[in-house]
């Protein structure tokens, strides 16, 4: 071998690629583990990293110019999200600090190409060396960089096969069924891994009796306000710690609830890919985030039949998709007011639902599209007086319960004693505890040692305690017992069958309730799309049934004004028509109460005044009747309050009324002892008074939204 070969094979070993200008800067030995389980279990590789410290020792730094990097112990190399460590290591070098970078492998620096290659494009600029346990790399020498480049792919990919084949294996695991996963309330795992119901039997029936109370009430809040009433506690069993296994009992809530309705391992499925992860959720460093919820058809895996279950999958089904309805998507929950159709009324124009609105502190009912203007600002679409609709809907209910009244009666009389019997068993089971549990107390204390003063002591406390929670709960027993009504005989059931014979009467009784009705409604009628024809009183009612079928009605509104009469222009002509003929305004309103003629607000007959304000606004005055104001002296722009009724074509009431909110001003005269109101008002006041007439009525004041 010649000089020069000696030469360049001396060139090429890795001490010969560290200068002094490495030496003069700082060399950094960076340390990482991936999780705080490898940290506390794989010490030996920990300890490994640290003794690379020895290793920058031997290739030429001084201790003191050694820098530890630890910070990124226990955390994922996967991004440079939460790995304070390694940003600060960027950042040295980006600094021109570092001469050389050591790790045990490239792995230890990171599990993503894209972090490093970041690493290496600042190596490169600032002349900062890589090295592991094979070698010194320098990121600006071609062929180093390629194979720092090519351990980085290697180092990810290993990542990536490990989490895959890791995974395949957890989901074989799952299509079996023997993925062990945490278990629901209601439910415990034997140490052999087979689920079993929970051996305590209270809690069974607790789990037993929410379920029920769902199927009737149909909404969380209902179920809640029930336990919280009779004071019912829900099971869990304690999951770590030293009483792990033990039961617990705590007080209901919302968010357990809703668990329970949505799980399907209470109907007895076993389910894998609930909650998957959707990446663009992911927040960076934190592997837990990203969390969804997948629909019952994405499931990867569904066994059912696999575990013992509470309900059937029909009654799961149907208790996650109340559970939709009852959000505002749906049709919402049943509620107390008096609408009849609330969440379930659709406007016709704009396909939206319509809200329901109280007004008169709840007395007045009125169904109103307004979603446009909420949402865009613009006007609302239509609205109708509420009770005219539930009339109409209450007919058709009841003419489709009539064949099945028994039914429904007998049903009503067994859940109501199922409902009872289920509140006594709860209630026996419970006194059974505390019954058991001060006899235990009392037998561990008489078991004691009386030489063991403290602890006789204790367990004396102990069993008083229970004592007085045996007392309490008997009490708390008597008075349930005493607010619970007496069970039906069968006089009282032949009553209800009696009664339900006439579904009319059964309906409108004190005791059934609009919560009641509504959700005999819910369960027959499926929508109902309602479109008023312009501003006129007509309204197409189209009722959509369960099962498809569909009634198409109408109905007659009770509208504001005249204008809004479909007939307006027709009744017009029939009065200016029977004036004609001479007739009086009272022979006038005679006649068109023969003839069936109806004004607006829901009256149902004409009087005089209606009819001369009619006239009136035609120009045409009653001869059989003399005004008083004939003979007043007016100022200029001056006018009575008939004539400015005329001249703006509305009622005199709403001038009266316009007047006492202070809107317009006038004058108070007498003509004889009759008072006598002048109102002024010139062009631009008549045009103020014509927008204000024609503005539509808002419903802002004192509304209650069901």
């Amino acid at each position: 071998m010649s000089v020069q070969q000696k030469k360049n094979l001396t060139q090429q070993t890795p001490y010969s690629k560290i200068e002094g200008i490495h030496l003069d800067r700082l060399a950094v030995v960076y340390i990482r583990q991936s999780t705080m389980q490898q940290v506390e279990r794989h010490q030996e590789s920990t300890r490994l990293q640290y003794n690379l410290v020895d290793r920058a020792t031997f290739l030429g730094w001084a201790a003191q110019r050694i820098i530890v990097i630890d910070d990124d112990l226990g955390k994922s190399g996967t991004t440079i999200s939460g790995r304070p460590g390694f940003q600060r290591l960027v950042a040295e070098v980006s600094l021109d600090h570092i001469g050389i970078v050591i790790g045990l492998e490239m792995s230890r620096l990171a599990r993503s190409c894209r972090d490093w290659y970041q690493l290496l494009d600042v190596c490169s600029v600032f002349n900062t060396l890589i090295a592991d346990v094979d070698g010194v790399y320098d990121p600006t020498d071609y062929n180093d960089r390629l194979l720092l480049g090519l351990k980085g792919s290697m180092s990810e990919a290993e990542l990536h096969i490990l989490k895959r084949r890791m995974l395949e294996g957890k989901r074989a695991k799952a299509r079996r069924g023997e993925l062990g996963m945490q278990v629901a309330v209601g439910y415990y795992r034997r140490p052999s891994g087979d689920v079993i119901k929970d051996p305590d039997e209270q809690a069974r029936s607790t789990i037993e009796l929410v379920f029920e109370q769902f199927e009737r009430y149909g909404t969380l809040y209902g179920v809640l306000k029930y336990l919280v009433k009779h004071d019912i506690k829900m099971p869990q069993r304690i999951r770590s710690g030293v009483n792990k296994g033990e039961l617990k009992w705590s007080r209901p809530n919302r968010p357990s609830l809703s668990n329970m309705m949505r799980n399907p391992i209470y109907a007895g499925a076993y389910v894998y890919g609930r909650r998957p992860t959707d990446p663009k959720k992911k927040k960076p460093g934190k592997p837990s985030t990203g969390r969804t919820v997948a629909k019952s058809g994405e499931w990867e895996v569904l066994l059912k039949d696999h575990l013992p279950a509470y309900i059937s999958w029909e009654q799961f089904e149907k208790n996650v998709r109340q559970l939709e309805s009852n959000t505002a998507q749906g049709t919402g929950t049943v509620k107390n007011g008096p609408s009849f159709l609330s969440g379930i009324l659709v406007c016709g124009r704009c396909g939206l639902k319509m809200s329901t609105q109280y007004n008169n502190n709840g007395n007045k009912l009125r169904y109103v599209c307004n979603r446009m203007m909420v949402d865009y600002a613009q006007n609302p679409c239509q609205s109708l007086a509420g009770q005219c609709l539930d009339e109409l809907i209450t007919q058709l209910i009841l003419t489709a319960l009539e064949p099945s009244a028994l039914e429904i009666s007998l049903k009503v009389s067994k859940d109501l004693e199922s409902q009872r019997k289920k509140l006594k068993e709860h209630w026996e089971q419970r006194l059974e505890r505390a019954q058991y549990d001060s006899e235990r107390a009392f037998r561990q204390y008489n078991a004691v040692e009386p030489e063991n003063r403290l602890v006789a002591r204790t367990l004396e406390r102990q069993w008083e305690e229970s004592l007085v929670e045996h007392e309490k709960l008997k009490l708390e027993h008597a008075r349930f017992l005493s607010v619970q009504p007496i069970p039906l005989s069968e006089e009282d059931r032949q009553k209800i069958m009696e009664l339900a014979v006439d579904i009319p009467a059964l309906w409108a009784a004190g005791s059934t309730n609009n919560s009641d009705r509504q959700a005999i409604i819910r369960h027959l009628i499926e929508c109902v799309v309602v479109t008023v024809q312009g501003d006129s009183e007509k309204v197409t009612v189209d009722i959509n049934w369960m099962g498809g079928h569909t009634t198409t009605t109408k109905i007659i509104r009770p509208v504001a004004r005249f204008e809004q009469l479909s007939y307006y222009s027709e009744l017009l002509d029939r009065i200016v028509g029977l004036h004609k003929k001479d007739h009086s305004a009272l022979i006038i309103t005679e006649t068109l109460n023969l003839e069936g003629w109806c004004p607006p607000k829901r009256r149902d007959t004409f009087n005089v005044q209606m009819v001369r304000n009619l006239l009136s606004r035609q120009g045409i005055r009653d001869s059989s009747k003399k005004r008083p104001s004939d003979n007043v002296t007016k100022k200029i722009n001056e006018w009575t309050i008939e004539e400015l009724a005329q001249e703006l074509e509305m009622p005199k009431i709403t001038l009266y009324k316009w007047m006492r909110q202070k809107k317009i001003t006038g004058r108070k005269i007498y003509n004889g002892k009759r008072a006598i109101y002048l109102i002024h008002a010139d062009k631009k006041e008549i045009k103020n008074l014509q927008k204000l007439r024609i503005q539509p009525k808002t419903w802002s004041k004192h509304v209650f939204v069901d």
